[in-house]
């Protein structure tokens, strides 16, 4: 595609009231300003609120997983309907794109999803991302949207990743806005309110988080307000909120950004320190190099590596399972994943 892409993160305390209503005068500023930008990029909007919109059609909703669910269903067409009210002032179309883990873990899949995206960007309209609830499988759903839309800008190669919050921004000790944050690390975390919205699933943790493994992929990201007058145009100037540094990642092949972001980890494996030296040398993991199994994984699947103090370093696809490994063949010297298929974080 021609034009940058944009994804832009809607939580559902952004757009809903406390009551859980979805709030119309937010959505009609999202509509504003996503038009004025529009035609400068290719816009995913991911957009939370679903579940909120829907409850209070169900009698004596307590937020089971079924209630959950069922809330979903109600208020999937509720929400796009209104999203489709203000954005047609604008002559503007946009279509509903609801998503599951697997979408994502599964290449063949993700790039089918890719291809849908980019033929409604060429017709000029809109796609609005959102988890399946309705069907979503509880052991394989996102963390949370921040979680779906990080992996559309890491798999679809965007430029700018921002999350709208119901705050300025990362907010210091003193409740000041932190403007820019150069890497996320754990002064960065530290920072970050632990609370959470009680209409939402994520938080300011949930965004730093998906915010590294973004800024590691090479996209910047902004954390802003929503409240915010214009915040949508400010924060891709980069006048507004808090701004996520992109690492120097960017020419990383597109087939490794989806492993590192899109594949659906089944594993954990613990190396030594040498292994560790070869893995920065872009070199294969091999058997010798393995403390030990810490969760299990089949031949074929992704699994994360950590080094000696259980930190994530890597994500990488096996070429044996851990079966295997636990069997004592590390004299045999066997390769447990090639370079190819090993992306450092």
């Amino acid at each position: 595609m021609t034009k940058p892409i944009l994804v832009i993160k809607f939580g559902t305390a952004s757009i809903t009231h406390e009551n859980g209503e979805l709030d119309e005068s937010v959505i009609a500023a999202i509509a504003e300003q996503v038009a004025a930008v529009h035609a400068d990029y290719n816009v995913v909007l991911v957009s939370s609120g679903a579940v909120a919109a829907g409850k209070k059609h169900l009698k004596a909703y307590n937020g089971t997983i079924s209630e959950r669910k069922a809330a979903a269903a109600i208020g999937n067409p509720v929400l796009l309907n209104r999203y489709s009210h203000y954005f047609s002032a604008y002559g503007i179309a946009i279509a509903q794109s609801l998503c599951e883990r697997q979408h994502f873990s599964n290449r063949n899949q993700f790039l089918q999803l890719k291809k849908t995206y980019e033929e409604l960007w060429a017709s000029g309209i809109i796609p609005i991302a959102n988890e399946n609830d309705v069907v979503s499988d509880v052991e394989l759903k996102f963390s949370d949207n921040d979680e779906l839309a990080t992996l559309i800008a890491v798999g679809f190669g965007a430029s700018l990743l921002l999350f709208s919050t119901s705050v300025a921004g990362v907010l210091d000790k003193e409740g000041k806005i932190v403007p820019q944050i150069d890497e996320i690390d754990e002064a960065a975390f530290a920072l970050a309110d632990r609370k959470k919205s009680s209409l939402g699933l994520g938080g300011m943790v949930s965004k730093l988080t998906f915010a590294r493994l973004a800024t590691r992929m090479g996209i910047g990201v902004v954390i802003f307000g929503i409240s915010t007058p214009h915040g949508i145009s400010l924060a891709i100037e980069g006048k507004t909120g808090t701004r996520c540094l992109a690492q120097t990642r960017s020419n990383m092949p597109a087939r490794k950004k989806w492993l590192a972001s899109g594949s659906l980890v089944t594993g954990r494996l613990q190396v030594d320190a040498g292994a560790e030296q070869a893995l920065k040398k872009r070199r294969s993991l091999l058997a010798v190099g393995v403390i030990g199994v810490l969760e299990k994984f089949e031949c074929g699947e992704v699994f994360e590596i950590v080094d000696e103090n259980e930190q994530v370093i890597a994500v990488a696809r096996a070429k044996v399972s851990s079966e295997v490994l636990a069997s004592g063949n590390k004299a045999q010297n066997i390769e447990v994943a090639h370079a190819d298929d090993i992306v450092l974080l």
